[in-house]
């Protein structure tokens, strides 16, 4: 008859291999075979594109990405406001943006509302 302890080893050998091909099976663990290679930089010499520096122009923009309206508006709340006068703006962030309030969110808020509104009237 084998001790617990032998019992706990004999549980532990090969454990770890059959949990990382049922893992791979599952696909929950990337293949090896169809990961990519990171994209080489060619040119070393050039800079980085710096970053978007977030201003009240760039929170009313039509231009800018959902993704950075997303982050002025869960990040920065001086900047909610001008989220509110952007057209790209949908019912999902402009939600939030009232729930979540700012300086300035409930009269732009209301601003926007009314012009809806005088709008539908016409």
């Amino acid at each position: 008859m084998r001790s617990w302890r032998q019992r706990i080893r004999a549980l532990g050998r090969g454990s770890s291999a059959r949990r990382l091909r049922h893992l791979r099976r599952t696909h929950r663990l990337p293949d090896t075979a169809q990961h990519q290679a990171p994209e080489v930089i060619q040119d070393l010499t050039t800079p980085p594109a710096p970053p978007i520096a977030l201003t009240p122009q760039v929170a009313c923009s039509p231009d800018t990405d959902m993704d950075v309206l997303w982050h002025i508006a869960l990040h920065l709340p001086e900047l909610r406001k001008w989220i509110v006068a952007n057209p790209q703006a949908d019912a999902a962030i402009l939600e939030f943006i009232s729930q979540a309030g700012g300086p300035g969110v409930k009269p732009a808020l209301e601003v926007l509302l009314e012009s809806l509104e005088t709008e539908k009237s016409r």
